[in-house]
């Protein structure tokens, strides 16, 4: 699994393409993860910040990272401020844990698992975050069996 690591100012992209706080990615480093762009990433931010992250197109053939803001302050760094950042494969495909209630439900739930591996992993990832600030576990069920329903209908 390669790990880069490489050494660079804190960028922010314009208003109209975001406003992100981000780190750049090279195209020929992407092109060496087996997944290339689809690859979900750790990244660690001067050794003090680490959080599971995407690649974004930056429009010249380059890709990059966003860092939230919560995590910029983590490291004490502000905008232009140089930072060392390494990058690598994030050992969970989908970049963020299964709740307990998901598992369990497609573990019990035959018709239930058949449509959630048909997802993708962005889906996958859409109906985790959706369900994770709920704490009800019988609106957790009625939101994820929701959601496979409606995923299920448009694919036919």
């Amino acid at each position: 699994m390669p790990r880069f690591s490489f050494e660079q100012p804190i960028r922010q992209l314009d208003k109209r393409q975001g406003g992100y706080y981000h780190l750049v990615v090279a195209a020929d480093v992407v092109n060496q993860f087996e997944k290339q762009r689809a690859t979900r990433l750790i990244c660690v931010i001067d050794q003090l910040v680490s959080f599971p992250c995407g690649l974004n197109h930056l429009g010249d053939g380059n890709f990059y990272i966003i860092i939230a803001t919560q995590q910029l302050k983590k490291t004490g760094k502000k905008l232009g401020d140089t930072v060392v950042f390494e990058i690598f494969e994030d050992p969970n495909p989908l970049g963020i844990d299964m709740p307990e209630v998901l598992q369990v439900l497609l573990d019990q739930d035959d018709d239930a698992k058949q449509t959630f591996d048909t997802l993708t992993d962005g889906k996958k990832r859409s109906l985790i975050y959706s369900i994770k600030g709920v704490r009800d576990i019988d609106k957790q069920v009625q939101k994820i069996m929701s959601f496979l329903n409606d995923q299920k209908t448009k694919k036919r």
